[in-house]
C-alpha cells in the first residue's frame, strides 16, 4: 500500500485557483510543503517489475500504457477554452487560444442576479502538473468588488480517449439591482503549486435587468 500512497499523492494533490492576484494570492496553506514533482518517466521506471503497480499507475493517469507516454515540448499546460454555463442557456464561450487583448471588447452579457458557473477546457500535453489553481479578480471602474478562487486539482497527460480536461467551478450568484448593472472587467489566472503561471488573460461581462 506503501507505493500506493506515493502514486496518488503524486497525482491527486490539493485542488485550487483564481486571477490576475497579488503574489499573497498565490501562497498555499500555512504548513504545506508541495511534494517533490517527478517526471512520467521517472514514474514509470520506478519498481517496474511489478506489474500490478504498473496497471494502477496507467489507471491513475488515465493512460492506456505509461511507458509510451513522453512530455510534450513547449507548454506543460494549454488553456483552450473558458466558459461562463447558465442553466437552460447555451454556454458563452470565450476562445483563449486567439489573440486574448480581443476578449475585453466583446462583453458576456449576464441577466443579474442568475447563478452561473465558469468553465475551463484544456490540455496536458505530456508530463503530471501539479495543483491547478483558477483565479478570478474582478473590477468596476478601476475597483476590485470581487476575487475568486477554485481549486482545480493534479492532472495527468491528456490521451486519444480523453483530448482534454474540464473543470466546472463551483456556481456564482450574478449581482443585482439597479446600482449593480454596468460593465465589469475579470483578470485570471491558471497557475500550479509551482507558482507557475500557465495563462493570463483579461475578459468582461455586463449585468442587465434582462437578457438582450
Amino acid at each position: 500500500m506503501l507505493h500506493c500512497c506515493i502514486i496518488r499523492d503524486l497525482i491527486t494533490r490539493d485542488r485550487m485557483a483564481e486571477s490576475q492576484p497579488e503574489e499573497d494570492d498565490l501562497a498555499l496553506t500555512e504548513g504545506y510543503k508541495a511534494p517533490a514533482q517527478k517526471s512520467l518517466a521517472e514514474i514509470a521506471n520506478q519498481d517496474a517489475e511489478d506489474e500490478s503497480l504498473r496497471r494502477y499507475k496507467e489507471a491513475l493517469l488515465g493512460v492506456g500504457d505509461i511507458s509510451k507516454v513522453t512530455a510534450a515540448g513547449g507548454k506543460k499546460v494549454i488553456v483552450e477554452k473558458l466558459s461562463v454555463v447558465i442553466d437552460g442557456r447555451d454556454d458563452i464561450s470565450m476562445d483563449l487560444t486567439g489573440d486574448l487583448s480581443k476578449l475585453k471588447d466583446t462583453p458576456v452579457v449576464m441577466k443579474e442576479g442568475i447563478e452561473y458557473r465558469l468553465k475551463l477546457q484544456f490540455k496536458i500535453p505530456g508530463e503530471i502538473v501539479p495543483g491547478l489553481r483558477f483565479f478570478t479578480q474582478i473590477s468596476r471602474k478601476g475597483l476590485k468588488v470581487d476575487k475568486l478562487t477554485y481549486m482545480v486539482g493534479s492532472y495527468g497527460p491528456n490521451t486519444e480517449d480523453k483530448p482534454f480536461h474540464e473543470f466546472t467551478a463551483s456556481p456564482e450568484d450574478a449581482p443585482k439591482g439597479m446600482i449593480a448593472r454596468g460593465h465589469y472587467t475579470a483578470k485570471s489566472m491558471f497557475v500550479d503549486d509551482d507558482k507557475t503561471k500557465h495563462l493570463e488573460w483579461s475578459w468582461s461581462f455586463d449585468i442587465k435587468k434582462d437578457w438582450d
